[in-house]
């Protein structure tokens, strides 16, 4: 296996002790930083020792999270004056879409780390979706029958959640209704205007390249006395002579004054963002909840109910995690469940592994996708048939094919003999 990821993290982590597990060889690591930096290729790789004679490598693609350096990278990577051909641009489902807050590559490799801040999220998705696209050419050409966890096209598309509402629509996966299409509200006082003319009075404002809840604002508006109140993990520091700066508390906060959520709202909808109806979820006690499910090779597995007293589940945000069964779902809404994403995951067809979440309405209890995340795997105290997330994985996606492999092969060979 080569995993392209940061050395060195809880997942490269994980996936090397499941590995060792297994009894596999280590996964050969070859970090995001070198290649951005251009201290190595693919090509190079090649020919390490691990690949010389292989032409099919198994590659997986990990979160490039947890690391500023390779935040920085990304950001200037993904610069106007970066060149970049219409190639690299492929895999970018809104690759046109213009940038109104560009940054020079310089002005971003000159950045300094201010913890949890937000930096320039749009262009920060540019360039991840640059490198993804050179790493799929350069492995063509030098695996053609290279094998991926999760193909970079596919992890870009599920990454933008404008474009995966559009692909889980198409496919007929059950989704929040849209308030409307992408970068049709242009600032908060049409995300208000377009709210009250389509009576959607509650809505789920998200970045569309955000993750771990990073940029969603779950907000409500009062048609009657047009009193508003956002909730959410954004703070924001205003200045009287620069730029506010947005961070992630890595806690809740809510705001109703309208200053502060004006500010938050044009934010996102410049970065790039997507708006659904807010459905209410299903509750237990006096809390509400939505589901996590794991997807492997066509098959859920691992799933965690993420149980809250807000409209922001995910676990980091001290969430509760139950099983499904405590939380009094019954098989037939569990098997619900895990069809509903596995259906959401088969809307990407290379893609191995995506974790997928799901809410259910309160009262009807109808599922509903609500994102689909190709690094949704790093799942602690959650086990599936007695194993982790990335051992289960390793079985499904590398240890249980070249078994089959292996007896085909000696089924071939007693059949000529």
């Amino acid at each position: 296996m080569l995993l392209i990821g940061n050395p060195g993290n809880r997942r490269t982590a994980g996936l090397q002790a499941a590995r060792a597990r297994l009894g596999l060889p280590p996964a050969v690591v070859v970090p995001y930083l070198a290649l951005l930096q251009g201290q190595l290729s693919l090509a190079e790789v090649a020919q390490w020792t691990e690949f010389r004679g292989c032409s099919a490598p198994y590659v997986r693609l990990d979160a490039p999270g947890e690391d500023f350096d390779v935040e920085r990278a990304l950001i200037a990577l993904g610069a106007p004056d970066c060149s970049a051909s219409a190639e690299e641009e492929r895999l970018l489902p809104f690759g046109t879409r213009r940038d109104p807050d560009p940054w020079s590559s310089s002005m971003a490799l000159g950045i300094k780390e201010q913890v949890g801040r937000l930096y320039h999220p749009a262009q920060w998705f540019r360039g991840f979706g640059r490198l993804l696209a050179r790493i799929e050419s350069e492995a063509a050409e030098l695996w053609p029958a290279a094998r991926w966890v999760n193909a970079p096209k596919d992890i870009v598309a599920m990454f933008d959640k404008r474009y995966t509402h559009q692909v889980l629509t198409a496919a007929g996966v059950p989704v929040p209704r849209l308030l409307a299409e992408p970068d049709r509200i242009r600032n908060y006082e049409e995300l208000k205007e377009t709210m009250m003319q389509k009576r959607m009075h509650r809505v789920f404002v998200k970045l569309a390249c955000g993750s771990g809840a990073c940029g969603v604002v779950a907000y409500q508006l009062n048609s009657l006395t047009g009193a508003e109140l956002a909730v959410t993990t954004l703070g924001v520091e205003t200045y009287v002579a620069r730029p506010p700066i947005f961070f992630n508390s890595m806690k809740i906060r809510k705001y109703s004054d309208q200053t502060t959520i004006r500010l938050i709202v044009n934010w996102l909808l410049k970065q790039g963002a997507h708006t659904e109806q807010w459905i209410a979820k299903a509750s237990f006690e006096d809390r509400t909840y939505d589901i996590r499910q794991l997807v492997v090779s066509g098959e859920p597995c691992h799933r965690v109910a993420r149980v809250s007293q807000t409209p922001i589940t995910n676990l980091h945000l001290r969430s509760e995690r139950m099983s499904l069964d405590a939380v009094g779902l019954d098989k037939r809404l569990q098997t619900t469940i895990g069809d509903c994403a596995v259906k959401a995951l088969a809307a990407f067809p290379s893609a191995a592994v995506a974790g997928v979440d799901v809410l259910l309405s309160s009262g009807s209890m109808q599922p509903y996708v609500i994102d689909v995340n190709p690094f949704g795997d790093l799942l602690y105290k959650v086990l599936h048939q007695g194993e982790d997330a990335y051992t289960w994985e390793l079985m499904k996606t590398e240890v249980e094919p070249h078994t089959a492999a292996a007896a085909r092969e000696v089924l071939r060979e007693e059949e000529l003999a």
